[in-house]
């Protein structure tokens, strides 16, 4: 029996703990913003990995939850690993496990974030456990598990870049795809706000001494939408919107949330001149807007070594009977960091499923086995390649 197969075996026999892990993640809140849910994930985590012998570190932060590192590393070792990276909060808000907690209906599974991505973490943790059981000796292999991905990786960003540059390679364990394809390339956004001033006045007696934020902002919201080329993959959207104080006040303010994404890097100088320009524009005399940048992901681009990558995850399922296919994303994650400092990185490698940051939120259950298995095996392949 190969190092491949015994490693495969491994995750078989442990199929029913691979789900009650997932259970237990799916089951605790994690919302971004809550550090002491998103903090007993990373808990949970990091005593199944000590549990099988996996070496931990906290990195423990005041402003969002705590990052944790797992290594399995030859002792001394100081060359390149493979890195294995997810991240632990999600999109739903506290008291979302106790009103729909995880369940299993047919070939699937639900939760608050059960694909995006909990069952992700659940596929790295497994994985690098399964390793560490293979391989005592040790082997090149290192994990990170952050905690504020769903906000573009404020504090988490930095640390993704440290500890990735010159990696490898980094398999980031997001969910697979619907079609069961895992992602080759997505693209860059910028999340922003814009926060527009006018002048407050009785609309009734004092119409004429008001400054309308809110027709300001109206008039911008329309240029930036206009922005949007679907042709070349640059998309605009003005996802929410405040302003006023009643309806018969001329609004003294106004603000909106909204996001470019683009795939070539290209246009993202260009685009946010454009956008730039349009919150400068007087739209109504006398108001004025302020641009504020408040997250920002990097585009994953499919570079020739990131192609070999997925040839290579492609063959190591193969080996398994399985194909999963390459698929581009419009939406975002922490891969760009590490595929922008040149590290080949491929995205998607958890279990298949849809519908995240919903209620019909899913994965394929058998899929938390099958891409474990096709995920280690592809990181030993490259591990034993050196490049």
């Amino acid at each position: 029996m190969t190092s491949e197969d015994k490693v495969a075996g491994w995750l078989e026999a442990r199929r029913e703990a691979m789900v009650e892990l997932l259970r237990d993640l799916v089951n605790t809140d994690s919302h971004t913003p809550d550090k002491q849910g998103v903090d007993a994930v990373v808990d949970q985590l990091q005593k199944f990995l000590e549990s099988e012998g996996v070496a931990t570190r906290l990195d423990e932060q005041q402003a969002a939850g705590n990052l944790l590192h797992a290594d399995i590393c030859p002792r001394g070792f100081n060359g390149k690993p493979v890195f294995l990276m997810g991240h632990c909060d999600t999109v739903f808000p506290k008291g979302e496990a106790a009103k729909r907690p995880f369940a299993i209906s047919g070939d699937r599974a639900y939760g608050p974030g059960v694909a995006d991505m909990k069952g992700g973490l659940v596929v790295n943790a497994f994985v690098i456990a399964a390793l560490n059981a293979q391989f005592p000796e040790g082997v090149p292999v290192r994990a990170l598990f952050t905690s504020d991905e769903e906000i573009a990786s404020p504090v988490s960003r930095h640390e993704i870049a440290r500890s990735t540059q010159g990696a490898l390679a980094v398999f980031n364990s997001e969910p697979g795809r619907p079609s069961g394809n895992v992602t080759v390339g997505r693209k860059g956004g910028v999340f922003m706000r814009v926060d527009v001033a006018g002048r407050a006045a009785h609309s009734g007696s004092h119409f004429t001494h008001g400054i309308s934020a809110v027709e300001a902002l109206a008039r911008k919201i329309t240029e930036l939408h206009g922005l949007t080329d679907l042709e070349i993959g640059v998309t605009v959207n003005v996802g929410v919107i405040r302003g006023g104080l009643t309806l018969n006040t001329v609004a003294p303010e106004a603000s909106a949330e909204f996001e470019l994404r683009y795939v070539d890097e290209r246009h993202r100088d260009e685009y946010m001149a454009k956008i730039e320009q349009i919150v400068a524009t007087e739209h109504v005399a006398g108001s004025s807007a302020e641009l504020t940048i408040t997250g920002e992901f990097l585009p994953l681009v499919q570079s020739e070594a990131c192609k070999a990558l997925y040839e290579t995850y492609d063959a190591a399922a193969g080996s398994l009977g399985l194909h999963f296919g390459e698929e581009f994303s419009g939406g975002c994650s922490d891969a760009g960091i590490p595929s922008s400092l040149g590290v080949p990185t491929i995205c998607g490698t958890g279990p298949v499923g849809g519908g995240s940051h919903t209620v019909e939120e899913y994965i394929e259950i058998d899929t938390l086995l099958t891409r474990a298995q096709t995920l280690a095996i592809a990181v030993m392949r490259v591990a034993a390649s050196g490049g």
